[in-house]
Parts: C-alpha cells; structure tokens; sequence
C-alpha cells in the first residue's frame, strides 16, 4: 500500500475479507470493483502448517481459488504470491519458472496446488514466487538474529540451506510495474544475489555492529518440523522479461536495518 502509487488501491485485511469464506471475498471484491487484485494473505508459518494441515490447504489453496473466482465474476486480473518451497531444493543452479513443482512440505504442497489450481482457472493470472521475505512490522529473521545477538554472545546457525533474502519494500516495488504491463504467468522475484542463512546472520550482525560470535550449523543440528530446501535459489530471467532488475541482498539488508532503526 506504501509503495503503490498513481493509482487507487485498496487494502483489506482478514478483518474485511477472510478468504476462507467465499461469499464475504465475492462481495469484498464487488464492493471495489478492480481492475487488478494482489493477494499476498497466506498462512505461512511453514512449521505450523506441519501440524495444521486443514487450515494450510483452506487458505493458501482454497482461498487463493475464492479469490480468483470473486476475480473473473468482475472481469479482474489476478496476481498471485508464492513460493520456493513449491521446490525441493535438490538443483544447484538457479530455478527456472518452468521447473517442476516437487514440494516437501505441507506450506509448500499448499501453495503448489494453488498455482496449479490458478491457473488452470486463470491462465492469464500472475503468479509471483518469492523467497526468505523480511520487513518491518512483522516477525522475521533479521529481527531474530538482532535481538538474539544484544542478549547472547554466540548465535548458532544453519550454513547448508541457500536461497535469496528477500526485502518485501522491494518485492512491494516490484509488483505495480507487473501489473501495468499486464503481466501473466509465472514471475520469480527477490532480492539479487544468494547466501546460506550464515551468511545472512553475519551479515546482519556485522551491519549491525555487535561483537555477536554466529557459527555455522547443519540443519540436521537444528531439526524442524517442515523440510526445508536446501537450494532454492530463483531465477530472474522470468522478471528481466518485464525490464525489472532487483537490488542485492546486501543493499536490502542495509536499508531494513536503516528503517529498523527509525
């Protein structure tokens, strides 16, 4: 909503909408009348979704198709924000947009069934996959690892999981132009560059500028309840084809800790 500019936006909340509840998004959706709907509402507590299984599938499959239902009934466009769980992070390149899906884990299962569901619907929908999301106003790793590090004078973590750290001020910026130009199909987007969550961690903390000591880990050491890939690192070749180009990881996580701090 911040970031959107130069046209009419609407937010709503779960609050406004629950999109579990088809009759509620049809009459949210009427009520606004877009030309273009971005829903990014998702339960994504990848391990909570392990031991809640009905609740990941009502609302990251099922509510995604009451939503794009409520779209073509007026005639509006749909994006659509995923994941790279949808992998299994068995590649050691790059994911294209064409890979398959081979989820490992029930959040990823959920969203994987969603765009194939969309877009079996839809196929003109865009579909936004993403990666290792951070931001202010809400729990995430960097917020972690800086008030773990001013309590602890050691972190341990995970060294064998890469991917790409995703700012959402960037992944937000991202968004208008797509849905100006009309864009359809599958788009992969995050911030530029890869790195293990070790590397994330020291670089948050030496940004940061605490003494912190972080170790590197397996994840086998820190075993959660959902599998995470080991590789997921996206592509940008499917966001270049829009003459989108990401900043690094690296100027991100400078520009979080900066509005962090106020």
């Amino acid at each position: 909503m911040r970031e959107w500019s130069k046209d009419a936006v609407t937010g709503l909340s779960s609050r406004d909408a629950d999109i579990r509840d088809a009759k509620r998004v049809r009459q949210a959706v009427q009520d606004t009348n877009p030309e273009w709907i971005v829903l990014s509402a998702a339960y994504t507590e990848v391990d909570g979704c392990e031991s809640n299984p009905d609740l990941a599938y009502a609302v990251n499959r099922d509510g995604a198709m009451n939503v794009a239902v409520a779209a073509q009934e007026v005639g509006a466009r749909l994006l659509f924000l995923s994941s790279d769980y949808v992998f299994d992070g068995k590649k050691t390149t790059p994911y294209e947009t064409d890979d398959p899906r081979n989820p490992q884990s029930v959040y990823g299962r959920s969203k994987a069934e969603a765009e194939v569901k969309l877009l079996g619907l839809m196929p003109e929908c865009c579909i936004v996959r993403t990666s290792w999301l951070f931001g202010g106003g809400g729990k995430c790793f960097p917020d972690t690892i800086l008030k773990l590090a001013a309590a602890r004078p050691a972190l341990d973590v995970v060294d064998d999981q890469r991917g790409c750290p995703t700012y959402v001020v960037d992944l937000a910026r991202a968004i208008p132009p797509l849905c100006r130009q009309n864009a359809g199909g599958i788009v992969h987007v995050t911030n530029a560059g890869d790195c293990t969550w070790f590397d994330f961690a020291q670089q948050i903390v030496q940004s940061a500028g605490l003494a912190t000591s972080v170790r590197p880990v397996s994840s086998a050491q820190m075993a959660r309840p959902a599998p995470r890939p080991a590789y997921s690192v996206l592509s940008h070749n499917s966001l270049r084809a829009w003459g989108i180009e990401m900043p690094s990881w690296h100027d991100a996580t400078l520009r979080y800790l900066q509005e962090r701090n106020g």
